[in-house]
């Protein structure tokens, strides 16, 4: 079996084209900041799709031929409609942490900065809804929220860096998934406003049904201009890590854990060789040789239970500390796709999947640990998927090639894990597999020309 095979690359439009295009923003929105230097253009072309081969290797030359940094809803709407009438392609981006080549711009044209429209607009006092702009970065409205009480459910690990809009194009959980789901789960996300790219741009608000197409879609069927998102009340999480000599001890213990009346934020579990190479939080120590590592969030109120649980089932807790603001890394930088930057510092050859695991768990890890060994190495998370438990599951894979890596995935497949394949550029094919009716109809609507994020959805090149 191979990987899926890529869509064929839509090409660039001519630069006489977009050069008119620039022209026309200089000269009706002189607020409006245009960027064609060689250093702005590839920095603003990218994101961490190199954790991929096959990503970089496809992606390599894709550049934007114009960036324009915004500040303001107008801007957007006169940077849509200009593309719109000069049939120039659009590609929006927020901070570009996102590691999918979501923000790429495969045809080139018009990479949009929206990191400039990132006010708070509201915290409702009552009920806790946060609206923002897109271009908000999570950690700062983290910041915002606190004097309200209020937390934002659900942060990536590069939640310091990341954008609004840019997590609810591009991501799906992280920490806080282990209570509150996913992105796409009912509650989470109750609304968006969004610019159409047509050559009379409309700004419109979506309530919580109405703004399902178009999260999780890339970009590609809107301009994500602000987002209303439900919030949890703010804790001051413990964090937590505990040696486990004994791998399934560990398993057990994170399977375990969730069914208790403790109240946990995250829960992350690495194999010993990941502990070992990966840096621990000041005063932390190292793992002991052959130690697996167990990472937590807790509330300050499960520790009078939490260390004694744990010591029962075979853990040591090695060290624990409140959640502070200062500039120490958090846990919350050594879990999620942060196991993977971090390994990758040390081990350039090795890339990573992203999967659901089957329960229980223990049959696929073994039958993946006698065909590979330690060519895949085990980073865990726990999350709650249509209610209950699972582990969700984010390996570490030695590159030995494409081929390679696709009879993994086809192992794990049939073994019964749900693959969320991070090495292919599609919507679609980065997530089940199957084209989203509602977001192809989306992209109909706001983006009739198919200008916006080209060759990134499925769905519309295949209509």
């Amino acid at each position: 079996m191979s990987l899926p095979p890529s869509l064929s690359r839509p090409e660039a439009v001519s630069d006489e084209r977009v050069a008119a295009l620039a022209a026309e923003l200089a000269a009706s929105h002189p607020g409006i900041a245009l960027l064609a230097g060689a250093a702005d253009l590839t920095r603003l072309s990218r994101d961490f799709h190199d954790y991929s081969p096959v990503l970089q290797q496809q992606l390599e030359g894709r550049r934007a031929q114009l960036a324009v940094r915004v500040h303001t809803v107008e801007q957007v709407m006169a940077v849509a409609g200009a593309c719109a009438r000069h049939g120039v392609p659009l590609t929006p981006r927020g901070a570009g942490t996102g590691n999918y080549g979501q923000c790429v711009p495969l045809a080139g044209g018009v990479v949009l900065d929206l990191t400039g429209l990132n006010r708070l607009r509201v915290i409702d006092p009552l009920s806790g809804v946060v609206e923002a702009e897109a271009g908000a970065l999570l950690g700062d409205l983290e910041a915002q929220l606190r004097p309200a009480g209020r937390s934002l459910r659900l942060l990536p690990s590069t939640w310091r860096t990341a954008s609004l809009g840019g997590f609810i194009a591009g991501g799906s959980g992280g920490i806080g998934s282990l209570r509150w789901g996913f992105l796409r789960d009912p509650g989470n996300l109750l609304g968006l406003e969004i610019v159409t790219v047509e050559p009379s741009p409309r700004r419109l608000r979506f309530d919580a049904a109405g703004s399902a197409p178009l999260n999780h879609a890339y970009g590609t069927n809107g301009i994500l201009t602000a987002v209303r998102l439900a919030t949890a009340e703010a804790v001051t999480w413990q964090q937590l890590v505990v040696d486990f000599a004994d791998g399934d001890a560990a398993l057990a213990a994170v399977g375990a854990l969730p069914a208790t009346a403790l109240l946990l934020q995250s829960l992350t579990l690495l194999e010993a060789p990941i502990a070992a190479a990966l840096p621990s939080p000041p005063g932390c120590p190292a793992p002991e040789p052959g130690a697996h590592r167990l990472l937590l969030l807790a509330a300050p109120d499960s520790l009078e239970v939490l260390p004694h649980w744990l010591e029962e089932r075979g853990g040591r807790l090695r060290w624990q500390a409140p959640e502070g603001d200062g500039r120490a890394m958090p846990l919350r930088e050594l879990g999620w796709n942060h196991t993977t930057l971090h390994w990758r510092a040390r081990h350039q050859g090795w890339t990573y999947l992203q999967m659901l695991l089957p329960r229980p768990e223990t049959p696929l890890i073994a039958a993946v640990r006698e065909r590979w060994g330690h060519d895949v190495l085990w980073h865990l998370e726990a999350v709650r998927q249509d209610g209950a438990t699972r582990l969700a599951a984010l390996p570490l894979v030695r590159w030995r090639g494409a081929g390679d890596l696709a009879e993994l995935m086809e192992q794990c497949r049939s073994l019964g894990a749900v693959i969320f394949n991070p090495h292919v550029l599609t919507v679609e094919d980065g997530g089940l597999g199957v084209i989203d009716a509602d977001q192809v109809a989306a992209k109909a609507a706001h983006d009739p020309a198919g200008l916006l994020n080209p060759g990134k959805l499925r769905g519309w090149d295949e209509r």
